[in-house]
């Protein structure tokens, strides 16, 4: 399959990086970092600040309810962020931006959050995430990734993003900003986009990929206590064949996207499987990955979470 769509609508205007300027087969970002470099000193983070290069973390981030929930999953994100201490800024790609033709990046000086999902308690409503954005470094990225210059999208953070940032840093003040994933590109093409993005964790840059490894609302089990091991053989089997990909840093096998064994159930559409290319993409090949979190939620929805740095 040449691109990722499984007849499911996706965002077609994002309004910033067309298809015709996108070009990342062999595309490096090594010594072309001088805009990203200037935009981030001119952002203020406090408290302790990795000096060398930033971490990748992919995370599990499950239903929006972790934003408010007290869990295994939620204080392992907790301990985690006071782990890492604060990176410059942070780029995140979520599952829940995808666009057709174009990648998106956001521009918004401060963050607000998105409430990109339905039918849950009013209070999940009234959750905040109020970062600064990283408008100067998202515009800067976003030509070295691309070539072109664009003035970028004034878009808040979806639920992918400030749910897993809510738990990461609390306080809010870590400059954020989103790129989307375009699904007319194939799974090579996003681990190659991956690649590019890593190199800005030389410049202190942290790359948040959030999705799942296993995500099938429809196979969901409500109810049913969290779990070490995916409650369907189906699950566990996807869950614990990425696990070993990541192990291995086969690239190659993951951007397979279509061919990974299992992945049709695993995944109806892959919008919670891509983020994972870029973060494997990002990722060093000589960095071991770390799996900080193991376990499902729900029965089959795996939160698996991975760190490379």
């Amino acid at each position: 399959m040449e691109c990722l769509k499984r007849g499911v609508n996706v965002e077609s205007d994002v309004g910033v990086i067309r298809r015709r300027d996108i070009v990342l087969q062999g595309l490096t970002l090594m010594g072309a970092l001088s805009g990203v470099r200037e935009a981030l000193a001119q952002q203020s983070v406090g408290g302790s600040r990795w000096t060398g290069r930033a971490p990748v973390l992919f995370v599990g981030h499950g239903s929006p309810m972790n934003a408010v929930a007290d869990n295994s999953f939620t204080r392992m994100l907790r301990a985690q962020g006071g782990a890492m201490g604060k990176p410059r800024a942070i780029l995140v790609v979520s599952a829940h931006w995808v666009s057709e033709g174009a990648t998106g990046v956001s521009v918004q000086e401060q963050q607000s959050a998105i409430y990109d999902f339905g039918g849950f308690p009013s209070y999940m409503y009234e959750q905040r995430y109020d970062a600064p954005g990283a408008p100067g470094a998202a515009v800067a990225a976003a030509k070295k990734l691309t070539g072109q210059q664009t003035g970028g999208v004034r878009r808040g953070l979806d639920h992918g993003a400030w749910s897993v940032l809510k738990h990461l840093y609390p306080t809010a003040d870590v400059p954020v900003f989103q790129m989307s994933m375009d699904f007319e590109k194939n799974g090579a093409w996003h681990v190659n986009a991956g690649r590019a993005m890593g190199e800005l964790r030389r410049e202190g840059v942290m790359v948040l990929a959030s999705g799942n490894v296993v995500h099938n609302l429809g196979a969901t089990m409500r109810g049913v206590a969290d779990s070490e091991r995916g409650r369907t053989r189906w699950a566990d089997e996807f869950d614990q064949t990425v696990k070993k990909a990541i192990d291995d840093g086969d690239r190659r096998f993951l951007g397979k996207v279509d061919s990974v064994p299992g992945i049709e159930q695993a995944h109806p559409f892959p919008d919670h499987y891509m983020p994972l290319l870029y973060a494997i993409g990002a990722a060093g090949e000589e960095e071991r990955p770390t799996h900080v979190y193991e376990g499902f939620q729900s029965g089959t929805l795996s939160m698996r979470c991975v760190r490379w740095g």
